[in-house]
């Protein structure tokens, strides 16, 4: 669901600064539009390097040891 989010907080971002042309007095549309872009950036390359940080495999602890008994023990 984060990846969701933050892709869509990017196209909003996107549409705010590249289609809309509204004149809102005390509001700056594009500045606006330009967060949201950064925001969701900086969100999905979070999300991207925790998710992948879940995904690796710890190492393998080696080749098992096997101990040897005495198992020709002739007396």
């Amino acid at each position: 669901m984060g990846i969701i989010i933050c892709i869509g907080m990017m196209a909003v971002g996107a549409i705010l600064t590249l289609a809309v042309d509204l004149d809102i007095s005390g509001i700056n549309v594009d500045l606006m539009g330009i967060v949201l872009l950064i925001v969701g950036t900086i969100g999905l390359c979070t999300y991207i390097s925790i998710l992948k940080r879940r995904r690796v495999e710890p190492p393998s602890p080696g080749a098992p040891v096997v101990e040897e008994y005495n198992r020709h023990h002739w007396e």
